[in-house]
């Protein structure tokens, strides 16, 4: 669903990195505040490698000629809280646009609110959330909870890319044919996901009940910790550099639901860009170490890069809680014995 540039105008560009912006700028608070989430900032790097990597593998549509990715974004809420979740998808998401060329540079906002917002912010907590409470420790109001969550979140996608589209007045994509070939698609791609996201939930909560069934009493924060949080942390590690270094080899060649929409309605799958546009595509072309994936190694590479920025931003995280911490603590005075 990474939108190009040719899609979106300079304004609705510029409003849509300002409001991502501001939902990052809360997230990096509520993370940076809540003590709860120190084992969530842990896990943030091995869950965006193992993100990057699975979206890598696009899955043929059978009878459509399109494919289909995970999101991840249900996956990550549901183990990191869903605002250490916004910032891991958010940094999957940056990295894919500026070391991959894959999403346009002009489009990084609109990326970030159709794919990371719509699924940490409003499918975990609305749907997934709900479905949980009252039914902990239930592996079947699991699996309903991330396939209705994953559903939400991808349909909620495909009509901002639509109304963002529109907004922008930059294409030829009547709003009403769009929308009739993009919530289709994705609710099939929706579906997808939310079966593979059960399936990686009820494998981890199999192992380490804690890290998932906690919604019910509080806002998705990690708590357990130890050697088995470890083997987790491993287990998502191995799986991640296994996808990007073998099964992302096989992935589908098909294109995908945004650019098989485009090309039922348009009869192209890429838009031709122009002005601002073309400028923004031919930098990020330019500037892109691997541009379209073209390495042999890409995915590795990604998981790399994506393991050092959350190592990073998870670190930078970690220090100003501490700092905060020190600085909010009573400081005890010595009284004078007389």
């Amino acid at each position: 669903m990474h939108m190009a540039d040719a899609l979106v105008s300079p304004q609705v560009g510029i409003a849509a990195a300002v409001v991502a912006a501001g939902c990052l700028g809360v997230a990096a608070r509520k993370v940076k505040n809540d003590r709860r989430s120190e084992n969530a900032v842990a896990l943030m790097g091995v869950l965006g490698a193992f993100v990057f990597a699975a979206q890598m593998i696009n899955f043929t549509i059978p009878g459509t000629g399109s494919s289909g990715h995970i999101v991840g974004g249900v996956l990550l809420a549901a183990i990191l809280g869903p605002w250490a979740a916004l910032i891991t998808l958010t940094s999957v998401i940056l990295i894919q646009c500026l070391v991959f060329a894959d999403g346009g540079l002009m489009a990084l906002g609109c990326n970030i609110l159709n794919m990371a917002v719509t699924s940490c912010l409003i499918a975990y907590p609305l749907v997934f959330k709900p479905i949980m409470r009252g039914g902990r420790k239930s592996t079947a109001r699991l699996s309903v909870a991330a396939i209705a969550a994953c559903v939400v979140g991808l349909e909620c996608g495909a009509l901002l890319v639509v109304g963002e589209t529109e907004l922008s007045g930059v294409t030829a994509l009547p709003a009403d044919k769009f929308l009739l070939f993009m919530l289709p698609i994705h609710l099939v791609i929706g579906l997808a996901e939310g079966v593979a996201t059960a399936a990686v939930l009820r494998c981890v909560a199999d192992y380490k009940p804690g890290l998932v069934f906690h919604t019910a009493a509080e806002d998705g924060a990690v708590k357990p910790s130890g050697h088995k949080l470890r083997n987790v942390v491993i287990a998502f590690a191995v799986a991640a550099v296994v996808l990007g270094g073998t099964f992302s080899w096989i992935a589908s060649t098909n294109p995908d639901g945004l650019e098989w929409s485009i090309g039922k309605v348009a009869g192209a799958a890429e838009p031709v860009a122009s002005g601002l546009s073309a400028a923004a595509s031919d930098f990020q072309a330019d500037t892109a170490p691997v541009a379209d994936y073209g390495s042999t190694f890409s995915g590795i590479i990604g998981i790399a890069v994506v393991l050092i920025l959350l190592w990073a931003v998870s670190t930078l995280l970690r220090r100003r809680r501490v700092h905060l911490s020190k600085a909010q603590s009573p400081v005890k005075e010595e009284g004078h014995h007389k």
